[in-house]
């Protein structure tokens, strides 16, 4: 029997966790806190698997059908929708810049925009340039 909003809004908190099912493998957790959480149950070389979509409020009756549709495309084509789902999250890691790498620079730019260089430093290291220029030529 397809899941209505109705029965969602109804589905409250018991002692233990419990399922309320959907149909194609979607279902409905509640947990003893409250919270809803979408998952899907799938088979993958004859293991059984679970896919977590989200939340109640955040994701949508519809929207978790539509998540599940992809996820049985993604079956369909030998590929592992939990794997496929980390691989983008990765992808948009990094394009967004959030990698270790990308945080060392900025850091790096922030520290040296931050640290004011004295003024007996700038003339210093500029009467050493003159200094040696004159020792030893402008070829330097």
């Amino acid at each position: 029997m397809a899941l209505t909003g109705t029965a969602i809004r109804k589905a409250k908190p018991k002692d233990k966790p419990y399922k309320v099912s959907d149909s194609g493998g979607l279902y409905l957790f509640v947990n003893p806190i409250g919270s809803k959480l979408w998952r899907v149950k799938y088979r993958l070389h004859g293991a059984e698997r679970k896919l977590a979509l989200g939340a109640y409020p955040a994701i949508t009756l519809a929207e978790a059908r539509a998540a599940r549709d992809d996820a049985k495309k993604q079956l369909a084509h030998a590929v592992d929708p939990n794997t496929a789902k980390r691989q983008a999250r990765i992808a948009a890691s990094i394009s967004a810049g959030n990698s270790f790498a990308a945080a060392g620079t900025v850091q790096t730019a922030i520290a040296q925009a931050a640290i004011p260089q004295p003024v007996a430093a700038k003339t210093s290291a500029s009467g050493l340039a003159q200094t040696l220029a004159s020792k030893f030529g402008a070829g330097l």
